[in-house]
């Protein structure tokens, strides 16, 4: 089982937005057996709370369904169970580096590394902005999603589409 998380910040906008995105890309591949997928925060403002309601209602938009995820903050324990760690942004990175306990083997990256046709390194946090700014982020998490899902196959689990 290759297992992936995501995170950003307070997990109730970005982070949880790709999870809820690679999930149904995971499911819509036939690969919901072999890849599990979680998001968290670096800090704990949001602990406990559902999506952020812009984000879920954007997500909804697309039959993507974030009402069931809660957000809950990054143990030290996630270095060890996950594979693969993608940071949104450069700042939540940072963060979690400093949090690692140990070497973390590449596994912690920028999310926006599997969408080098964006040229974009970050996902832009909507949390203080309008409609648009979540739409963008559901964008953005869609393309790097499809470029995750295609490396994690070929690297991980030895398919070819």
């Amino acid at each position: 089982m290759v297992k992936v998380l995501f995170v950003c910040m307070g997990n109730i906008c970005r982070s949880p937005t790709a999870q809820g995105v690679f999930s149904q890309e995971v499911q819509a591949r036939g690969l919901q057996e072999q890849i599990s997928v979680d998001s968290a925060g670096t800090h704990a403002y949001h602990v406990g709370e559902p999506p952020d309601a812009r984000a879920r209602h954007a997500a909804a938009g697309r039959k993507i369904d974030l009402n069931p995820l809660r957000a809950r903050q990054v143990e030290t324990t996630d270095f060890e169970r996950f594979d693969y760690i993608l940071a949104m942004d450069r700042e939540n990175l940072d963060s979690l580096l400093a949090l690692c306990p140990g070497p973390v083997n590449g596994k912690v990256k920028l999310f926006m590394e599997f969408a080098p046709e964006l040229a974009e390194n970050e996902v832009p946090d909507p949390y203080w902005g309008g409609a648009r700014g979540f739409e963008r982020v559901l964008d953005m998490t869609e393309a790097a999603s499809r470029g995750l899902l295609d490396y994690i196959k070929k690297h991980d689990l030895g398919l070819r589409d």
